[in-house]
């Protein structure tokens, strides 16, 4: 439409003459919409929002005296505020290139003045210090002419032919060297160690399969022959246990050949040696009592002698009382008490007589018609046959 103007996302559009701006700006910013511009009364410019890089190539001579080339990037861009927008459009609006330029002078100056304060050994190994430092001192500066800087990057440092980081790193090259020598011998004496394992390994295994391929080879031909030897085996078992079967058959017969002796020899002559045995016992039972019998015979006809002879004794007995001068005090009655004494004298010299004879035992010559041996007596001194 004629007079309706309207900015690219990555631009504020300035539009000048008639009323001034906020906070006093010679022109309003307008960002992310449209506007109606009269024209010929108002005029339209437009500055780029959009990202801008500046390179540096500056030489910087280290606290050490040392002059290094460094080579930076800058990533740069208009604020996005009212106020970076205004100063950014009050500098840059007819020139826009030019913000590159003054930021690279900028930049320069800084790296100068912080590289003048460092070693290069600090320089080279703490690069993001070295840019963070820049941005820092470099923040205040950039935001008066409306400028944000997004990002700094160190690109190269270099020494030219002076050879100070050549000679600084010369120590961790021959490190990195020796490193890398002891690796490579590391991983040579690996794959040597490793060959040799897989050899040992390869003829472990060929032992295995040899002793394997042995114990099979063993286990077939042990099978082979006791599947030989099975029918001769069996047969011996065969004719083994007939022979025991023989033997156990002959032991039987042998067994029934004793108890038949026993019942047809051993018996009936036991039974007759106990009837042997029996009958002579009885035999010499009946003996016995005979003897007992006899010798009870030859005492009653000893004492049937005797009693015979008593008469005798008491007339011997009284014959030696003839010549004795025997005085008689109670008459009659003392001449009885002699008589009976007299008597009784008999019968005690029978039973003396009786004991010393004893009792007339087989085979002393009573039962054979012998005459009794004469036992001198004591009393009186009478022989007796």
């Amino acid at each position: 439409m004629f007079g309706y103007r309207v900015p690219a996302p990555d631009e504020a559009m300035l539009i000048s003459g008639g009323r001034r701006g906020l906070e006093g700006a010679p022109f309003r910013v307008v960002t992310g919409h449209g506007k109606f511009v009269l024209p010929v009364f108002r005029k339209t410019r437009f500055l780029t929002l959009a990202m801008c890089e500046s390179e540096v190539a500056e030489t910087c001579v280290t606290r050490q005296g040392i002059a290094l080339t460094v080579r930076a990037v800058i990533a740069f861009k208009v604020g996005n505020d009212h106020e970076s927008i205004v100063n950014a459009g009050q500098r840059f609006l007819s020139d826009q290139d030019q913000m590159s330029v003054l930021t690279g002078r900028i930049f320069a100056g800084h790296l100068r003045s912080i590289i003048g304060s460092m070693t290069v050994e600090e320089i080279v190994t703490e690069r993001q210090k070295l840019a963070t430092e820049v941005l820092e001192t470099s923040k205040a500066e950039m935001a008066k002419i409306g400028l944000v800087v997004d990002s700094l990057q160190i690109q190269s440092i270099d020494d030219g032919d002076a050879g100070y980081i050549a000679a600084m790193s010369a120590p961790h090259k021959a490190a990195i060297k020796r490193a890398a020598q002891v690796a490579q011998a590391q991983a040579t004496q690996a794959a040597a160690e490793a060959e040799q394992a897989a050899a040992r390994n390869q003829a472990e295994y060929a032992r295995q399969t040899a002793v394997v391929k042995a114990q099979y080879t063993a286990e077939v031909d042990r099978a082979q022959a006791e599947a030989a030897q099975a029918g001769p085996l069996a047969a011996a078992h065969a004719q083994q246990e007939v022979l025991a079967a023989q033997t156990e058959l002959a032991q039987r017969a042998a067994e029934l050949r004793q108890q038949q002796l026993v019942a047809e020899i051993v018996k009936p002559a036991e039974a007759e040696a106990e009837r042997i045995r029996v009958l002579a016992l009885a035999e010499a039972a009946k003996m016995k009592i005979q003897a007992e019998a006899a010798a009870s015979h030859d005492r009653v006809a000893l004492d049937r002698m005797l009693i015979d002879q008593l008469p005798l004794i008491v007339k011997e007995a009284a014959g030696g009382l003839a010549g004795a001068n025997v005085n008689v005090l109670n008459g009659a009655d003392g001449l009885g008490e002699i008589a009976a004494g007299l008597v009784g004298q008999g019968l005690t010299i029978l039973d003396s007589v009786r004991r010393n004879l004893g009792t007339p035992q087989p085979g002393n010559g009573a039962e054979d018609g012998k005459q009794i041996p004469r036992k001198q007596l004591n009393s009186g001194q009478i022989d007796v046959d």
